[in-house]
This record gives structure tokens, sequence and C-alpha cells, in this order.
């Protein structure tokens, strides 16, 4: 009697408790956790945005204040400029209450108002004159070696551009956003040798001549 006493408890130690939810009933078997971190793998992010070719720079950005009747609302405004190297090339800004998401704004608009540009093989077919507010910009076209010479918010529109070969010189305001447009506006009033035969109606020859 005793020892099956002893048996009968022995084997009650040994076997496992049951489960039990939190309301402390006991889950059936199927029901219970997995041992170890049997979780599945996190899905890795993949971004959908196709690689277009297109660069990105930007220019400036600085914090902006607007005085409205609660107090002041602090902001940021970034200036981007884009282009793909090979003509096409825009600017645009965006502001936001965070860096990062006035430098996705910008990026947007910048891609969004890229327009193609007349260049030659090293450099831009003939000069042209920029103008917009108070700045004006001067491009003037320079043999293979020259090298970009330009500085500030115009260096980047080139570069962006795909020009490698060009002299530059800014005149009047220097502030960043009427040289980013004078430059762009500049760069817009190119024309090719062929473009200007198609437009009077001659051949290329007879304009060369």
């Amino acid at each position: 009697m005793e020892e099956t006493v002893v048996q009968a408890a022995a084997e009650q130690v040994a076997s496992p408790a049951p489960a039990q939810d939190r309301g402390g009933r006991k889950a059936p078997f199927g029901d219970r956790p997995p041992r170890g971190d049997k979780r599945p793998p996190r899905r890795e992010r993949i971004d959908d945005k196709p690689d277009d070719g297109i660069k990105t720079k930007m220019v400036q950005i600085r914090r902006v204040t607007k005085v409205v009747k609660g107090g002041r609302n602090m902001r940021f405004s970034a200036i981007v400029v884009a282009g793909d190297g090979n003509g096409s090339v825009g600017f645009g800004m965006g502001k936001a209450a965070e860096v990062p998401e006035a430098i996705r704004k910008a990026e947007q608009a910048a891609r969004k108002n890229m327009e193609k540009c007349a260049l030659s093989e090293f450099s831009i077919p003939h000069e042209a004159i920029g103008e917009f507010s108070a700045s004006k910009v001067y491009l003037r076209p320079a043999p293979e070696g020259t090298g970009l010479i330009a500085g500030g918010s115009v260096r980047a529109v080139l570069e962006l551009a795909g020009i490698k070969n060009i002299t530059t010189k800014s005149y009047g305001s220097r502030n960043p956003i009427n040289t980013i447009k004078a430059t762009v506006m500049g760069l817009y009033s190119l024309r090719t040798p062929e473009k200007i035969a198609a437009l009077r109606g001659k051949s290329l020859e007879e304009i060369l001549s």
C-alpha cells in the first residue's frame, strides 16, 4: 500500500504541470507557446522607388519663423537642385516642421520642375545671361580642360546639369534662390544650331556659314 502511494506521488512530481492561461484555466496542448524564439523573421524593407539616375543636392536649409496671433511658428525651409547629368536640371523648395521632411518636399519639387537644356559636347553652345530679380548670371562656354569655374549655388546647378567646362560670373544679389533661378533661366535660354535652323526654316549649313 505504501509503495503504491509513493509511486503515484513520484509520477505526479515527474509529470509537467498543465499549461494555464491568464485566467487560471488549463490550456489545451495545442495552445502552448512554442519553446524558444520561433517567431517568423522580420520582413526586410523593400524600397520600391526606381533608380532613375537623378541626383539631388541640397543648396541651403534655414529656419524660418512665422508670427501669428498665438505666437511664433518655427519651421525649416530647404532648397534642393536635381539633375540627371545629361542636360536636365531643376530646383525646388520645401518647408516643414522637421528638416528631413523639408528636404523630401524640396526634392519632390525639384524632380517635378526638371526641364531639358541644350548643351554641346563639352560645354554650352553659346553665351547666355540669366536674370531673376536683382541677380544676374553670365554663362560663357569654355574649351575642354577648363573645368567648371563657378561657385556657390551656380556650381550646384551646372554640376547636376552635366556641364564639364564653363566660365561663369554672378552680378547683383547673391541670394541663393535668386541665383539658382537666374542660372536655370540662362540654361533654358540656350539653343543648339539644329534648333535655330529649324526655327528659321533653313539648313544647318546655311546657319553655320
